[in-house]
């Protein structure tokens, strides 16, 4: 679908006028961190143009915790009653005094009337300048920066704006936003890499799984009675439930089939509700557990505990462009192709592309529950960004829409083990400051820890935290102010067990920031099924007597954690829709509440180390492991069909 835009004047002719300098500018916002192994090569050529996009600041955004607390708190006398699309809109929409005065600085600044368009929400200017225009409008200055792979971006390391109009501009792309993963589609979220995705272990499977070995294996039936699981959905024609996914992380339909032939039968032959974003593919010609593994473990479970349900599979990013999260928003809510931040061309991918896949906007209604088990470290996205990105979370959550987000496996540190020096750069080496993963650190998520029954302990006795091939991620946003909904929570917490920190002083934000996760649910010894596994356990396998034990695997991650969440809200909103009520939407003032915490089962074992320490470790109440615990279904089930 193309953009609707407003012309603010009509076009009369491409010529391009040279602005004038300007001396009031304030810096307005800086990279967020160096690129690591990326050399400044040479100054971008100065009759370049680029697309330029001024991302207008929006009415009400200080309301923006209240306004969802006042449909998702469960005291709230408007619980339930969520918004609608056109409601959030006209809640937003920036102001007359706003695109008025970036219109006129812009005109002022010597760009013609003619060059400007505005988006169809009225929340971005979008002109077209050269790197010479763009420079002196910004006092930036751009280069070309290049990775020892040949790859190549053009960015500049801070920007600044006149004094007058910084509070009408959130940001301004493209600048300082840098993707800090070289190689192609690098920044794109479906590339396969070694710190990415759930983790396989090379352990042969030489069991029968029973009820009696979820210690060793886990599968439906475990998680089931685990958190006392048991609900068939009856309002499924009027229920959704969403899966993200990105190119080119694909399933495979005849894993799909092996593992339902194993554990739920009656799901032989059933296949998600594909939703092609961005000309996506749901592609079978890369087939090994880094392209197969993550999709076919989210649909297996996701699709396994909420059958008959139908699960659509959001497949996001053709395989020239790939995707980021800014893409599965467009498709969910037209409006944010142009109005709620925009896709960032080193962070998303970019549509139409060079492939002809068109951009999509709008394409489908958001999801009741949207499960992702993706994620970045919250240090390579600037605080504009990740604003930006958050707050459509919110507006998700007004609409009635649960996110759930997982929160990585390398404990306190980043992707890789990747840690921060001093300053908030990644460092790889040296590095020993928390490294916390976005989208998980933004307040209007769910996210979701992991989990492990501990070994030789069954389904009936109290798991800790995942401490088997990965650790639990959790701690503080070094972006977010904490949440009113976890005020009382997280503060607790810090004076019980962070006072004084046990850790070096500038370690983790002590400031008074969001903390995560905020629940969790099991990530240790999931089976899969993939036919790629056969050919990837062999490698691991290379020095191992270990015999290969066909085409099941097990799985570590909060990949596995994330859709088992999302499920059993899933399951939840069936309930409600069957008795005449609406999906919950966001859950977080629930989770926190004390009044509900007998519906969690308190994780006290176990931590998520990492960056040289034994990082934090879960504790009675909340901790920054396993947040509140793990869902006791039955119990969350009658607490949610209560209220109205």
């Amino acid at each position: 679908m193309h953009r609707a835009f407003f012309f603010l004047a009509v076009l009369v002719g491409v010529a391009y006028a040279v602005p004038s300098p300007r001396s009031s500018h304030v810096l307005h916002e800086k990279r967020a961190m160096e690129p690591v192994e990326w050399t400044k090569s040479r100054v971008l050529d100065a009759d370049l143009v680029l697309a330029m996009r001024f991302g207008l600041a929006q009415q009400n955004i200080h309301k923006l915790e209240e306004l969802l607390a006042s449909v998702s708190h469960p005291r709230s006398p408007t619980y339930g009653q969520h918004f609608t699309a056109a409601e959030i809109v006209d809640t937003f929409a920036p102001s007359h005094e706003t695109i008025e005065a970036v219109t006129n600085w812009l005109v002022g600044s010597g760009f013609s009337r003619d060059r400007l368009r505005l988006s169809g929400n009225k929340g971005w200017i979008h002109l077209n300048a050269t790197t010479a225009e763009v420079e002196d409008l910004l006092n930036a200055e751009y280069h070309v920066y290049t990775h020892p792979s040949g790859v190549e971006q053009i960015g500049c390391h801070n920007y600044s704006v006149p004094a007058h109009i910084q509070r009408h501009v959130d940001l301004i792309k493209p600048t300082v936003h840098f993707n800090h993963r070289p190689g192609p589609n690098a920044a794109r979220m479906g590339r396969p890499s070694i710190g990415n995705g759930p983790k396989l272990s090379s352990k042969a499977i030489t069991i029968t799984p029973t009820l009696a070995t979820c210690d060793e294996m886990i599968t439906l039936d475990c998680l089931r009675a685990l958190y006392n699981i048991n609900y068939t959905p009856v309002a499924t024609d009027k229920n959704t439930f969403g899966i993200v996914e990105f190119t080119p992380q694909a399933y495979l339909p005849g894993d799909l089939d092996l593992f339902f032939r194993n554990f739920s039968p009656s799901m032989v032959g059933v296949r998600p509700i594909s939703v092609l974003i961005d000309g996506a593919v749901v592609q079978n010609t890369s087939k090994s557990f880094n392209f197969n593994g993550e999709s076919d473990l989210d649909l297996q479970y996701g699709m396994g505990l909420t059958a008959p349900q139908p699960v659509t599979l959001l497949q996001t990013g053709d395989l020239s462009e790939g995707a980021g999260f800014d893409n599965w928003l467009d498709a969910i809510d037209g409006s944010f192709c142009t109005f709620e931040g925009g896709d960032d061309p080193n962070q998303d991918g970019i549509y139409p592309d060079a492939a002809g896949s068109p951009q999509s906007c709008g394409i489908i209604a958001p999801p009741n529950v949207v499960s992702i088990s993706y994620g970045q470290d919250e240090a390579t996205a600037t605080p504009a960004y990740a604003n930006r990105q958050c707050q459509e979370y919110a507006k998700l959550g007004m609409l009635g829409t649960t996110v759930v987000y997982s929160t990585g496996d390398d404990g306190v540190a980043g992707f890789n083990n990747v840690c921060l020096d001093a300053n908030d750069n990644e460092d790889g080496t040296s590095g020993k400051v928390f490294n916390p993963e976005f989208p998980a650190t933004c307040p209007f998520v769910t996210a979701v820890g992991a989990t492990q029954i501990n070994p030789g302990s069954t389904v009936n006795d109290p798991e800790g935290a995942c401490e088997q091939v990965i650790f639990s991620g959790g701690g503080f946003s070094n972006i977010f102010l904490m949440p009113s909904y976890q005020t009382i929570a997280v503060k607790a917490y810090i004076q019980s067990h962070l006072t004084p920190p046990p850790f070096t002083p500038g370690a983790f934000n002590t400031s008074v920031v969001r903390a995560f996760p905020d629940i969790s649910a099991n990530g240790a010894n999931t089976s899969l099924v993939s036919v790629a596994l056969q050919n990837y356990i062999l490698n691991m396998r290379m020095n191992s007597s270990t015999g290969i034990d066909g085409q099941f695997g097990l799985v570590f991650g909060t990949s596995a954690s994330a859709p088992v969440v999302a499920s059993m809200i899933t399951l939840i909103n069936d309930a409600r829709i069957a008795s005449g009520k609406g999906p919950v939407g966001f859950i977080n003032h629930i989770l926190y509440d004390p009044i509900f915490a007998p519906a969690f089962n308190d994780i006290t074992t176990g931590g998520n180390r990492g960056c040289g320490t034994s990082g934090f470790n879960a504790t009675a109440g909340w901790d920054p492991v396993t947040g509140v615990g793990t869902p006791n279904f039955a119990r969350l089930l009658e607490i949610f069909k209560s209220l109205p």
